[in-house]
């Protein structure tokens, strides 16, 4: 028998007992008599029968199916957040179906409408930012959402994050304190809220603290690269600075090597503060100072957030903060 075939009929043809009692010993349902569940095993094992997730799903109604889109899937900081969510997924019994939306506008909705084509019974949506576009597409599909890593600004959609404008505030004003005038703030797209909003106030907080003038020549906007931060070091000299917050840790390795590179010293003569606290931080020398977020947990939490609303339990709160450290490296002064 072909095993592309083999269906949950045949099992019970060739077990001779009914499709019933072969469902209820495939989902482990304790209502069977352990000789009838041996022999079903045994046919089960001769036959090499797979019982069909999407086709149980079908007949559950519930395909017990997770979409998670990740704006870059070779982004360290995007790979941990998602342990901690196929982690919790795993916990409920969940799938998992992983999708890459490469932070480009039409390739997100195709991916968005892909995962709710495969009815999916919740999501959890990582991109940098909300449009317009995407959000229609999550009120049209009724299917519940959480953003991880990602902030909705008018909190309608559930989401998990820390508080990105107290961290990048505390970071700068150590980098001030530490005796630089001139801050460098260097980000990806700023239209994205978590970066022009939130981050970005946080700068303008701590410089207003430190009765500092925002000057806008010290605000860099490149690309998530290691290529884009090499590329700045003669900008970030013309500007003046002598520090920098960096928003992303391959961003910041390619800061601080282009540097080096350059013969300037860090921390002596340039210190840096990157944001994500990937393994990334270590592996370079000096060792880079960072916002310490709880990743794994993010994705955790996110995953929890999101069973809850499948389950439609009662939620107290669904933008949720969870809190954050700095780590103190080499690349700023002790």
């Amino acid at each position: 028998m072909d095993k592309q075939t083999i269906t949950i009929y045949d099992v019970a043809r060739e077990a001779n007992v009914s499709m019933a009692t072969v469902s209820r010993v495939v989902n482990g349902n304790p209502n069977v008599k352990p000789a009838t569940r041996q022999k079903v095993l045994k046919v089960i094992e001769e036959l090499d029968y797979r019982p069909n997730a999407v086709a149980r799903g079908l007949a559950s109604k519930k395909t017990t199916t997770v979409g998670v889109i990740i704006p870059d899937v070779t982004n360290i900081y995007f790979s941990s957040l998602a342990r901690g969510i196929d982690d919790v997924a795993t916990m409920y019994k969940y799938n998992i179906i992983l999708a890459n939306s490469e932070e480009n506008g039409p390739k997100e909705i195709q991916v968005l409408n892909s995962l709710f084509a495969k009815q999916v019974d919740g999501l959890i949506y990582m991109g940098h930012t909300l449009s317009d576009e995407v959000r229609a597409e999550f009120s049209r599909a009724k299917t519940p959402v959480v953003l991880a890593g990602t902030i909705d600004p008018d909190e309608q959609v559930g989401s998990v994050n820390i508080d990105y404008t107290e961290a990048s505030r505390h970071v700068v004003d150590k980098l001030i304190k530490d005796g630089n005038q001139k801050v460098a703030f260097i980000s990806g797209d700023l239209n994205y809220p978590i970066n022009g909003k939130y981050r970005l106030e946080g700068y303008k907080q701590a410089l207003k603290a430190n009765k500092l003038p925002f000057d806008d020549s010290l605000v860099f906007e490149t690309d998530y690269s290691y290529k884009a931060g090499e590329a700045l070091w003669s900008q970030l000299q013309a500007a003046g600075a002598t520090a920098a917050y960096v928003i992303d840790d391959e961003l910041a390795v390619g800061v601080m090597n282009g540097m080096i590179d350059h013969g300037i010293k860090v921390p002596e003569e340039f210190q840096i503060i990157t944001s994500n606290n990937t393994i990334l931080t270590e592996m370079v020398r000096p060792k880079i100072t960072s916002i310490s977020q709880p990743l794994y947990d993010i994705g955790a939490v996110a995953m929890r957030l999101l069973t809850k609303m499948m389950n439609k339990e009662e939620i107290d709160e669904k933008t949720i903060l969870l809190p954050y450290d700095m780590v103190q490296r080499e690349s700023t002064k002790a």
